[in-house]
């Protein structure tokens, strides 16, 4: 029975998960930074790097305890390698390489968007190669084709803000905490999309572009406040939430029928969103749709783990040279 233990650190979560053939958790642990970087609004790069390297041992430790094993009893220590904040990368990548070499273990190098389309083998092990994969979290939005085990085709992702990094800062603008995704959410459930703000579909392209949403955004309320106008932050809420998951899943879901895929996965944090989620199955056009639970789709372990069990059996192993990369692209996986 193989036996990896996953590190993850991209970004504000330092984690640490056993997993075992079969997509079987012996553990999984998570410390989350959010009750830190909720003062400020948003995550601040250093405080996260700085956290992480407080975290790392204990959570690591944790994960070991609970799947009662020794670093030396492991097969394979995996890390994310990227994309992500770099000082919170370093964090985990330089543990990850000290923990291989001293247990004498093979090293196996992730990358977290990979770590996010295997998150739904964690609860559909029966999940079969190819599915279309709409990616969407606080730094990252895409549509890729997850062709087979460690290959996958991107075939659009953000130009500018990603979704996640959108209902963070639209969140910001009317009051609410982050994260910015589910407090929007919350809102928006109590309110109506009456405000036609803009989505930028970008011709036939499956890029996806917020920056022009959150400045609109900012800009009605801005305009509002100046001229004393009333507005009810639910339908603010409401309006913004559906201008970004209309475009998330017309994308998503043409793609799928341009490329013929019978499955559409929905990972990362804004996978959580019940209205991304109506929407995708509303338009899927009787495809099948899953998505991880919340655990599972926010940054963590277990979908690290998930991801590198596929390339250990391939035998794809990193050496002790392997460093982090902030904007490490995944078509570099593509073979």
């Amino acid at each position: 029975m193989v036996k990896i233990l996953a590190i993850e650190s991209s970004c504000d979560e330092t984690a640490a998960a056993v997993i075992t053939d079969g997509y079987r958790l012996m553990s999984n642990v998570v410390a989350s930074q959010i009750p830190t970087h909720r003062l400020y609004g948003g995550v601040v790069p250093e405080i996260a790097s700085r956290q992480h390297l407080d975290a790392v041992v204990p959570v690591v430790r944790q994960a070991l305890e609970e799947a009662g094993l020794t670093a030396a009893e492991l097969d394979a220590v995996a890390v994310t390698q990227g994309p992500g904040l770099i000082g919170s990368l370093l964090v985990g990548v330089s543990y990850g390489k000290a923990l291989a070499f001293a247990a004498g273990k093979p090293l196996i190098a992730v990358h977290h968007l990979a770590g996010h389309m295997s998150a739904p083998f964690l609860e559909h092990p029966e999940l079969q190669f190819p599915y279309l994969a709409l990616v969407v979290s606080g730094s990252h939005s895409g549509v890729a084709l997850a062709e087979a085990p460690g290959r996958y085709r991107l075939l659009g992702q953000s130009r500018d803000d990603a979704a996640g990094e959108a209902f963070d800062k639209i969140a910001r603008a009317l009051g609410l905490p982050y994260p910015g995704g589910p407090a929007i959410q919350e809102m928006a459930a109590r309110g109506q999309a009456i405000y036609d703000f803009p989505c930028a579909w970008l011709g036939d392209s499956y890029d996806f572009s917020f920056s022009g949403l959150k400045s609109a955004v900012l800009n009605f309320l801005n305009k509002a406040r100046m001229k004393g106008e009333e507005y009810r932050i639910e339908d603010v809420a409401a309006s913004a939430q559906e201008a970004i998951v209309r475009v998330l899943a017309e994308k998503a879901c043409r793609a799928a029928g341009e490329y013929g895929m019978d499955t559409i996965v929905l990972a990362g944090g804004v996978a959580s969103n019940q209205a991304l989620r109506d929407r995708v199955e509303e338009l899927a056009g009787g495809r099948r749709v899953i998505y991880p639970s919340p655990q599972y789709c926010t940054d963590n372990a277990a979908m690290i783990g998930a991801a590198a069990l596929a390339k250990y059996a391939a035998g794809e192993f990193a050496d002790m040279t392997l460093n982090a990369e902030a904007n490490l692209p995944l078509y570099f996986y593509v073979q």
